[in-house]
């Protein structure tokens, strides 16, 4: 379920969001911010010796192109020992969508959307993707994503407006949600450019009057959707592993007041159970996140529908030309013929003294081609095109009638009529 102030700031940039105060006036270059989130308040957290607030939660926002300075902060809040193997991941730019969890954290790799690099016009739409990892505490949430985003320094910035219109985050499960809807909106916005290319390509696909000559683009552009698709299955894979592990931990979802949903006892864990509305927020990102795979693989059926359409356009023009052809060949067959008859070298061949010969034959081999072509389109070996054939039709229908006036007729017509 998208947010509807982070939609606004995503659209707008950080400029929109308000005013940067607090830790937002670092920057988003700042490889590490800490914010305290209260029920009524959010405010900065210092890196050194902040605690977790004791009604609230902690969101660590930190660089993977900078050091693991961020390490040592999150393990002296949470307690708790991250892996090696989980920040080497973090680290990886190239790392697919994944989850994973332990007993004390939950890892989620969310690829978003890539800026593309200054002053780079492309005519092919591509999908390039940087992954945000988040690390789910049971007080704490931590996200390592790329230094060019600017996604996550929107939402803080608007976090930390005192004019904020929005209800600030009471789980870190649901700032993690927050997140993501904004990187999966970005998907949803691919929709329309990447359709419009399409399409564009589809027309010149089909153009009889010139042929199609940038395959080299239409493959990239469709290489690009599989991508798009390849994408949307490991992040959807993601996020039902995520979503079926915190169910499998408690047995279902709890209520928004904190009492269990099922009457079943809850596993012996510190990471809680996700609520009704926050298992709401998780099912619509994963509806959200199926429609752009649905999409996707739309688009690339159509490319291959449009590809087959315009070969088999192809082999039919090559067709009616050979045709064409071949009836102008037997046309002329007979013709030379009777000119090779009269090419002979004897010393004597019936007329070729007369004075009427030459236009005697010359309109008995008019005649002959008038026969076959006559014969040739009887038989339909020579068809008009379809536009041209059209055309005949319309020429012989004639202007079509206008539509009768609508309403009673007048005093002047009833009396016309009844003459």
């Amino acid at each position: 379920m998208a947010d509807p102030g982070l939609t606004g700031a995503i659209a707008a940039g950080p400029s929109a969001a308000g005013p940067a105060t607090g830790a937002d006036a670092m920057g988003s270059g700042e490889p590490l911010v800490a914010l305290a989130i209260e029920p009524d308040r959010c405010a900065p957290l210092p890196v050194v010796d902040g605690v977790v607030p004791a009604r609230g939660f902690v969101w660590v926002d930190a660089h993977y192109e900078a050091p693991r300075a961020w390490v040592a902060m999150v393990e002296r809040l949470t307690g708790a020992t991250l892996l090696d193997e989980h920040l080497a991941d973090a680290e990886n730019p190239a790392h697919p969508s994944y989850f994973d969890s332990t007993r004390d954290y939950e890892m989620i790799v969310f690829r978003g959307l890539a800026l593309p690099p200054p002053g780079v016009v492309e005519s092919t739409i591509r999908v390039r993707t940087r992954p945000t990892v988040f690390f789910l505490f049971p007080r704490c949430v931590v996200s390592v994503r790329p230094a060019a985003s600017r996604l996550v320094p929107a939402l803080r910035a608007r976090l930390l407006d005192p004019a904020r219109s929005q209800r600030l985050p009471s789980r870190p499960e649901e700032l993690a949600l927050r997140i993501l809807n904004g990187m999966v909106d970005r998907y949803l916005e691919l929709r329309q450019p990447l359709t419009q290319q399409l399409e564009d390509w589809q027309r010149e696909l089909l153009d009889p009057r010139r042929p199609f000559s940038d395959w080299a683009a239409l493959l990239e552009a469709r290489r690009e959707l599989r991508k798009l698709d390849s994408l949307s299955e490991e992040q959807l894979d993601a996020l039902q592993e995520w979503r079926d592990e915190r169910l499998d931990r408690h047995g279902g979802s709890v209520r928004d007041d904190g009492t269990d949903a099922p009457a079943q006892e809850r596993a012996l864990t510190d990471l809680p159970a996700l609520t009704e509305s926050l298992e709401v927020r998780v099912n619509d990102l994963v509806e959200h996140i199926e429609r752009v795979r649905g999409h996707a693989r739309r688009l690339e059926s159509s490319v291959e529908s449009a590809v087959q359409l315009h070969f088999a356009a192809t082999a039919h023009r090559t067709n009616q030309i050979m045709r064409t052809l071949t009836v102008l060949t037997a046309v002329f067959m007979p013709l030379n013929l009777i000119t090779g008859i009269f090419g002979m070298n004897f010393d004597f061949i019936p007329g070729l003294h007369s004075a009427t010969a030459f236009w005697i034959t010359m309109g008995l081999m008019a005649l002959l081609a008038i026969a076959l072509v006559g014969w040739f389109r009887y038989k339909r070996y020579l068809a008009d095109s379809p536009e041209s054939a059209a055309a005949r039709r319309r020429r012989r229908r004639g202007p079509q009638p206008s539509a009768a006036p609508s309403g009673p007729p007048t005093d002047t017509e009833a009396r016309t009529q009844a003459r």
